[in-house]
């Protein structure tokens, strides 16, 4: 049965998009310069995922005090939503927030 749970995976990388090395902290899911993914997981954190298409970050929301980042697989055409992180590129969480949410 698959974990359903969040699974905390500290991981380095490289982004694929624009190449920034980027040290994870167990909660890291996206590049902080920016904003692109990759689909590696069925639930947070597992790696479960096949696909490993990049996924684009396609708008942004505030939700309380955060900003809600969305992404779609270029690949599959999966969507999802996390919370940005304190050390992401605001200017491009800004212009995401300006973009029209296609759910």
């Amino acid at each position: 049965m698959p974990h359903t749970k969040f699974i905390k995976k500290v991981e380095n990388f490289i982004c694929e998009k624009c190449g920034t090395k980027v040290k994870g902290n167990g909660f890291t899911n996206h590049c902080p310069n920016c904003l692109w993914s990759k689909h590696v997981d069925i639930h947070p954190g597992d790696r479960g995922e096949t696909c490993e298409g990049l996924m684009e970050p396609i708008a942004a929301e505030v939700k309380r005090d955060d900003y809600l980042i969305y992404f779609k697989c270029l690949r599959c055409g999966f969507k999802h939503k996390v919370r940005s992180a304190k050390n992401d590129n605001f200017e491009v969480i800004l212009k995401l927030a300006h973009k029209p949410l296609q759910e």
